[in-house]
């Protein structure tokens, strides 16, 4: 699918950024058949678990079980365009620690799905998360993502129980350098972007 430009409503070169270093196209809408239906499917399952976060940290966002009556509510916050995307890196390539925020209405769970076999369509390019606790040092994980799995991270913070009540830790992602090779990563942010 990355070759064929009809599916892409742009393309982003990450070093004219500076965002690290590689290359990633949102997809156009109509979305593709199957990243329709795992955004809208997933959506489904995760938007209790997303109020459930919300309630938790005392803030009175509250997200609607079906997935469409979600988009509306970012187009009325003039978040039009569809956020799904595919990412390719090649040898030497890298994606800094970041955040998925694309405006005011910002879903907290997103996916990344392994599209490449590590090990034999590339090496390194583990993807990092780093979360950031109030007043202590980042803690880094590394996930590891066999082609064809996935993983939900949050996209910005999480809440954390601590002794006086649930506080938010701050969440990062990135991808480390790849050594070898050509990753390709899909990428399903719910929220749509202004």
């Amino acid at each position: 699918m990355y070759d064929d430009a009809s599916l892409f409503r742009s393309r982003i070169d990450m070093a004219r950024y500076r965002f690290g270093r590689g290359e990633y196209q949102y997809f156009a809408d109509p979305l593709p058949e199957p990243v329709r239906s795992l955004r809208e499917r997933l959506y489904a399952q995760l938007a209790p678990v997303a109020t459930q976060w919300m309630a938790a940290l005392s803030l009175e966002t509250t997200y609607p079980p079906e997935f469409a009556t979600f988009l509306e509510t970012c187009h009325q916050a003039g978040q039009l365009r569809p956020t799904p995307l595919m990412l390719r890196y090649r040898e030497g390539d890298f994606n800094c620690l970041h955040q998925d925020l694309y405006g005011k209405v910002v879903f907290p769970f997103q996916l990344v799905v392994g599209l490449s076999a590590p090990g034999e369509e590339y090496q390194g390019g583990e993807l990092l998360l780093v979360e950031q606790q109030p007043r202590a040092q980042s803690i880094g994980q590394v996930v590891p993502l066999a082609q064809g799995e996935g993983v939900v991270i949050t996209t910005r913070w999480r809440p954390a129980k601590g002794t006086r009540g649930y506080y938010r830790t701050n969440f990062r992602h990135g991808v480390s350098p790849v050594t070898q090779g050509e990753r390709f990563t899909l990428g399903i942010i719910f929220h749509d972007a202004e």
